[in-house]
């Protein structure tokens, strides 16, 4: 029996069997990748906050709890949900559920300055620079990982 392709508008499309394409981004490895570069993303956000308040006093350095997925790309279970849960300001909302993904920098010992700040610019640097690298290699597997599948469907 002969496959049906079928013409799909770029080469972002898998032929399935049933005569439906399938986004080659529904598949659950691409979709982890997409959601670790998200992560790093915003994790960037953060340490760039924490650098921009380095001389805020009372501020708390911030960073993002690390998403964990199981073997089949899926989000281990118990793992933080990688948002920001919905806070009850008013007795009329709904209850809030889950935590949040961010996690307190726990070493504010000695680096904690009479102002109360902790942010310690050369620990957040260090920071910035590995999620600059850890995100550069998803990024690059990531694309690694398309063009090989275009490549096996024919698309290249």
């Amino acid at each position: 029996m002969a496959r049906q392709i079928l013409p799909t508008c770029g080469a972002d499309r898998l032929p399935q069997a049933e005569g439906r394409a399938m986004a080659i981004n529904d598949l659950p490895m691409l979709s982890a990748l997409r959601g670790k570069m998200q992560w790093h993303q915003e994790r960037q956000r953060v340490l760039a906050e924490n650098i921009a308040n380095s001389d805020t006093p009372n501020f708390r350095p911030r960073d993002l709890v690390e998403p964990k997925f199981d073997a089949g790309g899926q989000q281990a279970p118990g793992a933080p949900m990688g948002s920001l849960p919905m806070l009850r300001t008013s007795t009329g909302h709904l209850a809030a559920t889950g935590g949040s993904s961010f996690a307190q920098d726990r070493k504010v010992g000695y680096e904690t300055r009479p102002a109360g700040n902790a942010v310690n610019l050369e620990d957040e640097m260090l920071k910035v620079s590995q999620n600059q690298m850890d995100y550069a290699a998803v990024t690059t597997l990531y694309s690694r990982s398309l063009n090989l599948l275009k490549t096996a469907i024919g698309k290249r």
